[in-house]
């Protein structure tokens, strides 16, 4: 299976097919909306808005694996993400990035 093979849902439930994005930049980021690593949203969406007329795309993918910091649901998540740092790369919705229900996509 090809990058281009797999399909998802973005946060508000859309299906997306990874073949869109053919000859772009991709960066797949596993995100958390309450962790110390939350501010990444600001310099996502700078490098985001710096470099999407050339080719880059940035999917998030919010997981809650990791010490509950993003318990909230698709819905929060987007809203958090949208009010507090602008976010207009594409969100996903959430994974599990590892173990028994590791996301295929997130796998490859």
């Amino acid at each position: 299976m090809k990058f281009y093979d797999f399909y998802t849902k973005k946060i508000n439930g859309q299906n997306v097919e990874m073949a869109q994005y053919k000859g772009k930049v991709v960066l797949i980021v596993n995100t958390a909306s309450k962790c110390a690593l939350t501010p990444q949203f600001k310099e996502l969406e700078e490098l985001y808005k710096t470099y999407q007329s050339k080719g880059l795309e940035i999917l998030g993918f919010p997981c809650n694996q990791f010490a509950n910091q993003d318990a909230g649901s698709n819905q929060e998540i987007q809203e958090f993400c949208q009010l507090n740092y602008e976010v207009t790369f594409t969100m996903f919705e959430k994974i599990d990035v590892n173990g028994a229900h590791e996301y295929p996509l997130y796998q490859f």
